[in-house]
């Protein structure tokens, strides 16, 4: 019974950001959402990035975690300085000394960064913000529905991305995985067909 819990994603409808890939693999164990790494303090020269980031906290704001150490709290620090206020989500974990076993040493200061917070605290610092608790479903869209109107597998796709990217207010050149993430926390299954039916009509008639 505890296995079956344990292995039982939480759905979480914000976006995440967290600093790094492993960061990201470790949550994806975790929970169901999109997770947004910034890849450390390459967050401040990557315009492309902080578009993405201001874009998809517009709807129901996104949710920061990152180290609990000096390195995180700049960038948590750096995320809340480009989004209002009440856009943001801080979570926290708890100051644990240790070192991940990828890593030769232990961080500057000591302590486990996420990747190396054992799933149940990260379930436990997550479930306030599970689906069914005043979070709002994703929109449904899957690969499936991008390749059926072109912008997935075909010589366009990328062109139509881009198109796409541009009326939703998101940065071009996005890969047709991190365009279905965005969708589905921008839009509901309806509005992105529509969007996307709208950009293929443009292309071909206009």
């Amino acid at each position: 019974m505890n296995g079956s819990r344990e292995s039982a994603k939480l759905l979480v409808d914000r976006p995440v950001i967290v600093e790094g890939k492993f960061d990201r693999e470790k949550l994806m164990s975790v929970i169901d959402a999109e997770i947004i790494p910034v890849g450390g303090f390459a967050i401040f020269s990557d315009e492309a990035k902080r578009l993405l980031i201001t874009r998809l906290a517009e709807k129901n704001g996104v949710i920061v975690l990152t180290d609990s150490d000096g390195a995180g709290l700049v960038i948590r620090n750096y995320i809340k300085s480009i989004l209002p206020p009440d856009k943001v989500i801080n979570l926290y974990t708890p100051q644990i000394k240790g070192k991940e076993k990828r890593k030769a040493q232990p961080s500057k200061a000591g302590f486990l960064g996420v990747e190396g917070i054992e799933r149940e605290t990260l379930r436990n610092i997550f479930a306030p913000y599970a689906a069914g608790k005043g979070v709002i479903r994703r929109g449904g869209l899957i690969k499936a529905d991008l390749y059926e109107y072109g912008f997935s597998g075909g010589d366009s796709a990328q062109s139509l991305r881009d198109l796409l990217c541009q009326k939703a207010g998101l940065p071009g050149g996005m890969s047709a995985n991190a365009m279905l993430g965005a969708l589905n926390l921008l839009y509901t299954r309806e509005e992105s067909i529509r969007l996307m039916s709208s950009i293929g009509q443009e292309k071909y008639y206009d």
